[in-house]
């Protein structure tokens, strides 16, 4: 329709008839033949009116996360070593390399498991690709000496 107006317009016909004939107000009429001068088109402008906002569910973010490769995990938790530590495992590894079957056999390797009274921070989660569990983003630094914890 907004085509057929510009084309009587530019026959010659005034813009009161025109708007007459089409039972459109003449404000309409006249602004439809200005924005064809100055832009020469007469489709209508897209982005008009207020801006929608988007609702989307928890569900609907996890499987998308999900979609990109990322998974909710447990950040791997470790007490930073510092230079000294680092010095001494490695001192440690260099006396040990040439024992015998026999030498480790006299070691004795214990499994320990530590109990604590205060919250649990293992139930954070993050997201992260698979694979990357040892990546120093995905890594959770914890303190040293945990308070009201033993060792069983």
């Amino acid at each position: 329709m907004r085509g057929r107006i510009i084309g009587k317009i530019e026959e010659g016909r005034k813009i009161t008839d025109v708007a007459r004939e089409f039972d459109i107000a003449h404000s309409v009429v006249s602004r439809l033949w200005k924005s064809f001068k100055t832009t020469g088109m007469c489709s209508r402008r897209h982005g008009g009116g207020r801006v929608r906002r988007k609702q989307i569910s928890r569900k609907t973010v996890v499987r998308r996360l999900r979609g990109g490769g990322l998974y909710t995990r447990r950040p791997v938790v470790c007490v930073p070593l510092t230079r000294q530590h680092r010095t001494a495992c490695l001192q440690w590894c260099r006396e040990h390399h040439n024992w015998t079957e026999q030498d480790w056999a006299c070691v004795l390797f214990s499994d320990e498991s530590r109990f604590s009274l205060s919250s649990d921070c293992r139930r954070q989660l993050i997201w992260r690709e698979s694979g990357t569990a040892y990546r120093p983003e995905n890594i959770q630094e914890k303190d040293r000496y945990p308070t009201c914890s033993i060792m069983v």
